[in-house]
């Protein structure tokens, strides 16, 4: 696996995770989806994260219940300064629901929505300097599903500093109706404007941080979510509303067995 690291980049994503209601059962459902292994974090017994080939992927947490939570996949981004973030944030029309909360030893941390009700969370601490996505070879990949791209790189980049002209910061690409965020010139992120509604009684069809996981064996992995209490999502990341030709092949939306969605996705060959 390769890609671009992020994870030392100020603005950049810097980690997946996974609030749960049953860490057990969702150890169990990812690690026979993805293959992947799990190790105990730095967050204590309530947390641990999984690993491909040894890389650190995504971590799991068993706080939704407890912290009153959605059962989701959030990406985060770094900040130097939480507070100074979460500042920004409401200045910008966004709402903080969590934080910033204290978990020692490693940082500090707050959850928030977007202008169009997109959940994402901000990460001041130590980071996990293995951690990358990409778009080809990387394990994960993201890709923000909103109403208006611009309007939405407008405010993460006022609210992260993409492209403020300082040292190893983000650089933002507009191309078509995208926006693309990148990391040494290789893409990290993406932001796509596309029918979406923040009121849909479909959480597949709101504005979210869609990630994607990428596995081997895509007809395994997708065998594997039936199998182990999960389901398959039909119409695809758009809902169906939106045709991406024979693309969708490579890829399936699906939901674990407490509810979260996330996307599978057969990884580039070479």
């Amino acid at each position: 696996m390769s890609g671009p690291t992020t994870g030392d980049a100020m603005g950049a994503p810097c980690w997946l995770n996974l609030s749960a209601r049953d860490l057990e059962a969702a150890r169990r459902f990812y690690g026979a989806v993805l293959g992947w292994t799990f190790r105990r974090g730095a967050l204590g017994d309530a947390y641990v994260v999984g690993e491909r080939d040894g890389v650190p992927v995504a971590g799991i947490a068993g706080v939704a219940a407890e912290m009153a939570v959605p059962v989701a996949w959030t990406v985060f981004f770094a900040v130097d300064d939480a507070d100074a973030a979460v500042a920004r944030i409401r200045e910008r029309g966004g709402t903080v629901g969590v934080g910033p909360l204290a978990y020692p030893p490693r940082g500090r941390a707050a959850l928030a929505t977007d202008l169009e009700g997109a959940l994402f969370g901000v990460w001041e601490g130590r980071l996990v300097s293995r951690w990358h996505v990409g778009e080809r070879q990387a394990p994960a990949w993201l890709e923000l599903h909103t109403r208006n791209a611009f309007d939405a790189a407008v405010f993460y980049g006022g609210v992260l500093r993409w492209a403020d002209g300082s040292p190893g910061a983000s650089e933002v690409s507009y191309e078509h109706d995208r926006v693309v965020l990148r990391r040494d010139g290789e893409a990290v992120a993406r932001l796509d404007s596309g029918p979406v509604e923040s009121a849909s009684p479909s959480p597949q069809s709101r504005p979210r941080w869609l990630v994607r996981f990428r596995v081997r064996d895509l007809a395994a992995a997708r065998a594997a979510v039936v199998a182990n209490g999960g389901s398959v999502v039909p119409g695809g990341e758009w809902a169906g509303v939106r045709p991406s030709g024979g693309e969708d092949e490579r890829r399936v939306v699906v939901r674990d067995p407490e509810g979260a969605l996330f996307t599978v996705e057969e990884e580039d060959e070479g």
